[in-house]
């Protein structure tokens, strides 16, 4: 999963961590489901957010629990956004059959099912969010595309794993509309697309993306098994992907076999949504990903150039995350909560190797993967917070951290096991071509690790888990060295320094020079924010974009000159040194200070109130790059290389 911050409820998500399932307490049935539940999805009516579900289960007269999915594989969290299900009717040969919400999961409904009765029959829509939310609680749908990600439209029975419940999916979608999915299609008529039987557990691992402008392109031409890029777009301008584009995501395809020496799934299918009305993230399955992005993706220079390691990211997730799995995230039902302290591996090194094969299939260029390097090495080297919080906090407390406040985001954390979990992995990276004088790298633990077992054949989809012992284990099968040790520390530690030994021992070293990189700057321009974390102290909006405003202060630097004056996240610049705000000035204002060390006043309102803060600073300008390190063997550029 690629993050995108949302704002979350701090108790109700720690009272669904704790509170049992009322239903789920007695040992899961070791025999699959009686019968083949069938769901049925209307999407003709996605331009107002709403989607018409029916679906069946078949049953026996008693006492049932529904389950509506939970804690979502991939989200890592208890985050399925049930608030979206209304007008919920169950019946039962044609008569209504009343429920109730479990009051110890309210994720769960209590059915009283009638003697007589052999099927439910469930009817209900699920309204589609309009707001910004986290992954399928954020917008999904336009009037020209919908992404229905399976979990939000459907309830399951309890008592079984969701692996041994049989279900049959179909869709409808508005007449020349489009349609992605890694599900097999069995049919269509004038009642929509109906696809093969899965389980419960594939069928939400198998996203789909309907829409008016759709384009597929093969990623794989003549080779098994395919791939597929699938992209739904807001305007037919959108698909205006180029041939040096589809030539970049095909060695994507080709560079991630030769990296893992093996897949693990029949077909993959990208599926890709352009737009700048829906939520802008990724999320994995096994055998596709949800991507969302900016319309202008590939059209704009600057948005294809700040985040091309959105589809490599997702597509490492079907090896590492999905083939691959922490045990704590392998759970039988999606009520089963799930534990996250391994995501500095699942997420941490799929950021590392999704950068890496960014560099490698030809998307960035080796200079541009080094500016992206510096970008986090800088932003992880003023995380004040690391003194008190170690990287393994924050995985173990992700399912919050997701959720966080952007306001002093450097001091509480967030979920740094992305940045700080590749700063990791590529010095563990640089360690074992060190150490083996170049003739290792982790590209062959990762043959070992995720590498081709035929005990878990592709149509299967099973998951193999694992625990940090293999993962130690694993290190040392390709180079000894104490890995327990080396990662203890690098989890452990509440070290005030960034982990940037990887870049130190590659030949290359941080520094802050007065000139943005085209990567910084191309950043500042898709984000429509400035970054000042590294002189002032903060960070400013720059246009109006999702509720925010022009010299709106999103965060500011613990200990900072801005810290120091008093400037707090939440306030407003309007005014600079007398000016009205404006970015330009704002960089004009710190290059004088620079030379004439006067001091820098910001008038600015903070919620009801108005005042002045007055920052001294004289340092001028400073973004990050990578400097060479002369007499050092240049090992990030072997880690980039094509293969």
């Amino acid at each position: 999963m690629m993050f995108a911050n949302c704002r979350r409820a701090t108790l109700l998500s720690i009272g669904l961590l704790l509170c049992a399932t009322h239903a789920q307490s007695a040992p899961l049935a070791s025999t699959p489901y009686p019968g083949t539940l069938s769901l049925s999805v209307d999407l003709t009516d996605a331009a107002r957010k709403i989607y018409r579900v029916r679906e069946t289960i078949p049953v026996q007269a008693g006492t049932l629990t529904l389950h509506y999915p939970k804690w979502i594989p991939g989200e890592h969290g208890p985050t399925g956004p049930i608030d979206g299900v209304t007008g919920l009717k169950i019946t039962g040969n044609g008569n209504r059959i009343a429920w109730r919400r479990d009051l110890l999961d309210m994720f769960a409904l209590n059915v009283d099912i009638p003697a007589g009765v052999n099927t439910l029959n469930l009817e209900f829509e699920f309204l589609s969010p309009v707001d910004s939310g986290a992954f399928g609680a954020g917008v999904s749908a336009t009037p020209r595309m919908a992404i229905l990600e399976w979990n939000q439209v459907l309830f399951y029975p309890s008592g079984y794993p969701t692996a041994q419940i049989a279900i049959t999916p179909s869709i409808k979608v508005l007449p020349g509309w489009g349609v992605g999915t890694a599900l097999q299609q069995a049919g269509s008529n004038s009642d929509g697309m109906r696809f093969k039987p899965v389980s419960v557990e594939e069928l939400v691992d198998s996203p789909v993306a309907t829409g008016k402008y759709f384009r597929r392109i093969d990623l794989a031409p003549g080779a098994t098994p395919s791939v597929h890029l699938n992209l739904v777009a807001d305007r037919a301008e959108n698909l205006a992907i180029s041939d040096l584009q589809i030539q970049h995501h095909q060695a994507l395809v080709k560079q991630a076999s030769a990296l893992f020496d093996a897949q693990h799934y029949d077909h993959y299918d990208f599926l890709l949504a352009l737009s700048k009305n829906t939520n802008h993230f990724g999320l994995e399955h096994h055998q596709s990903s949800d991507n969302r992005t900016t319309s202008d993706f590939f059209t704009s220079t600057t948005a294809y150039l700040t985040d091309p390691s959105l589809l490599p990211h997702e597509y490492v997730h079907s090896w590492n995350g999905k083939f691959r799995r922490p045990a704590g995230l392998v759970t039988p039902t999606f009520a089963v909560p799930m534990k996250a302290d391994l995501l500095w591996v699942y997420e941490g090194m799929t950021n590392y190797l999704g950068e890496v094969l960014s560099a490698r299939s030809g998307m960035w260029t080796p200079e541009q993967y080094r500016d992206a390097l510096a970008i986090t090495a800088a932003e992880m080297s003023h995380r004040p917070g690391r003194a008190w919080r170690p990287l393994r906090d924050t995985a173990d407390n992700a399912q919050l951290l997701y959720g966080g406040s952007s306001a002093w985001a450097n001091y509480r954390r967030s979920v740094d096991f992305y940045p700080e979990g590749s700063l990791v992995w590529l010095d563990i990276d640089t360690r074992i071509r060190e150490m083996s004088g170049g003739t290792r790298s982790l590209d062959d633990y990762l043959r070992i690790f995720y590498g081709n077992d035929a005990a878990f054949a592709k149509t299967t989809h099973d998951v193999k888990p694992y625990e940090l012992s293999e993962v130690i284990s694993t290190l040392n099968a390709v180079q000894p060295y104490d890995w327990a040790g080396f990662l203890a520390n690098r989890t452990e530690s509440v070290d005030v320094n960034a982990p940037l030994d990887g870049i130190n021992r590659g030949g290359w070293k941080l520094v802050y020079t007065d000139t943005p990189t085209e990567l910084f700057k191309a950043n500042q321009k898709e984000q429509k924010k400035m970054n000042l974390m590294y002189s002032l102290g903060f960070v400013v909006v720059t246009e109006r974009d999702q509720g925010k405003q022009p010299g709106d202060v999103i965060d500011v630097l613990w200990n900072s000159p801005a810290f120091e004056a008093g400037l707090t996240p939440g306030a407003k610049i309007l005014a600079i040194d007398g000016e009205e705000f404006d970015p330009d000035l704002l960089e004009m204002v710190i290059k004088r200070a620079q030379q004439d060390h006067a001091p820098i006043d910001l008038s600015i309102q903070n919620g009801a109130y108005f005042t002045t803060v007055r920052m001294q600073y004289s340092g001028g300008p400073k973004y990050p790059r990578l400097e060479r390190l002369p007499g050092k063997t240049d090992w990030l550029t072997s880690v980039v290389t094509a293969r």
